[in-house]
């Protein structure tokens, strides 16, 4: 990944600069990353991770469909990351 730590800032940023279409104020409720350093070796070409937190599932749902800020930062990654690998979950939900 060239300039990792410029992208990894500018996704770590979204959680301000993410507005709800309603209230126009941030609604990503946390977001924490930071690079690997698992001692485990699975980590299939993963060199960064990211978890960020929403109150709803329809708030996650608009970050990944509408979201303006956070859609025009996917739009800036093209040829910059080479892998990416998205899970979502429910805490406690298994």
């Amino acid at each position: 990944m060239s300039h990792p730590n410029k992208v990894c800032n500018r996704m770590l940023s979204l959680k301000e600069n993410c507005l709800h279409p309603s209230s126009q104020k941030p609604y990503i409720r946390s977001s924490i990353g930071g690079a690997d350093n698992s001692i485990e070796g699975v980590q299939s070409g993963i060199t960064h991770a990211f978890v960020v937190q929403f109150a709803s599932v329809a708030d996650r749902d608009y970050y990944v469909k509408e979201d303006p800020a956070h859609q025009a930062f996917i739009q800036s990654l093209d040829g910059i990351i080479e892998k990416a690998q998205v899970v979502d979950f429910t805490d406690r939900i298994f």
